[in-house]
């Protein structure tokens, strides 16, 4: 699908072989070859394949020939669901018209295309091109801002209970176990946040050291804004990282002292069994003279050794604290 913006109404019509100055932003999504086709003979540009958008390496990623440049980055798509995951963006900025190729529906997107609309002050490739990198970073940060607010609840959770309340120890580790699934998926939504800004933070320092003429000052102070607050973000997204880890490493922390204590109260009833069971062992010995069998009280003073010999190390190890 293609997307032109500022269109004088014939452009997608017209059979000229020229970009009309009104046009400052073609926006392909999931673009078909008769769609990259007719843009690449328009704007004399070549369309990237998804696969080279998908590079990884920053020669791949940061490209400029003849007067035009080439950048891609990973995007986060569908962020605001369970499932977010990254997307290839590219982007390809000339003097006079922005081009992006994108796989998949972004509302960063939406967002400036209504600025398009309704600010004439967008006048040209360039303001476009600023508009939508400063969109990618709002919407990294209002990404991690959520990210640290999810963090800060399960850390409450984990850390701020009344340790003097126990419970079920089932419950419990069930508990915990939720708590550390939560974090691992907060962990793993981090890591594609941070392949995206790491994308976007190799954008701007580019096209800022090119030098360009028609790069006016006021394009290369909101460059260099975007680069601080990416440098920011940055920071912060590694601060949220030492937070998961920290959380997981403290939830199988508490999951082990749940389990080691799970183990002690088994060790201590299997310790409390043993004197009974040595004393039922004795008094059921076939011996033909046993003097407590013609006792008259015989078979309670044996209950009562088995209930004493139970109690005597409860009783004990109560004292120590182990139980």
């Amino acid at each position: 699908m293609l997307h032109v913006y500022r269109d004088t109404g014939t452009f997608l019509t017209s059979g000229s072989t020229d970009i009309p100055g009104e046009i400052i932003w073609m926006d392909l999504l999931n673009p078909t070859k008769e769609e990259k086709d007719f843009v690449e003979s328009r704007a004399r540009v070549r369309i990237p394949s998804i696969e080279a958008l998908s590079e990884i390496e920053s020669s791949s990623r940061l490209i400029f020939e003849h007067e035009t440049i080439y950048l891609s980055t990973p995007v986060v798509a569908h962020a605001d669901t369970a499932d977010p995951f990254l997307s290839s963006l590219g982007l390809i900025l000339t003097r006079r018209v922005l081009i992006t190729v994108r796989f998949e529906e972004l509302s960063v997107f939406d967002s400036v295309v209504g600025l398009v609309r309704s600010q004439e002050t967008l006048r040209n490739s360039t303001e476009v091109f600023a508009a939508l990198l400063e969109a990618l970073v709002d919407r990294g940060a209002d990404v991690l801002e959520r990210l640290g607010a999810e963090l800060d609840k399960v850390s409450r959770t984990v850390f701020r209970g009344d340790p003097a309340r126990r419970q079920h120890t089932v419950r419990s580790n069930t508990a915990l176990r939720r708590v550390l699934s939560q974090v691992g998926a907060t962990g793993d939504r981090l890591s594609i946040a941070r392949d995206a800004l790491l994308g976007l933070s190799r954008i701007a320092p580019f096209v800022l050291g090119l030098g360009h003429e028609w790069i006016v000052p006021e394009f290369e102070a909101r460059l260099t804004a975007v680069s601080k607050d990416i440098a920011s973000l940055n920071d912060y997204e590694g601060h949220v990282s030492n937070k998961v880890q920290f959380l997981l490493d403290a939830i199988l922390g508490f999951i082990t002292i749940e389990q080691n204590d799970l183990f002690k109260v088994l060790t201590v009833v299997s310790v409390i069994g043993i004197p009974p069971t040595v004393v039922a062992g004795i008094y059921g010995m076939n011996f033909k003279v046993m003097p407590e069998l013609s006792w008259q009280w015989g078979y309670p003073f044996g209950l009562a050794l088995i209930v004493l010999s139970a109690l005597a190390p409860f009783l004990w190890f109560k004292w120590r604290g182990w139980i």
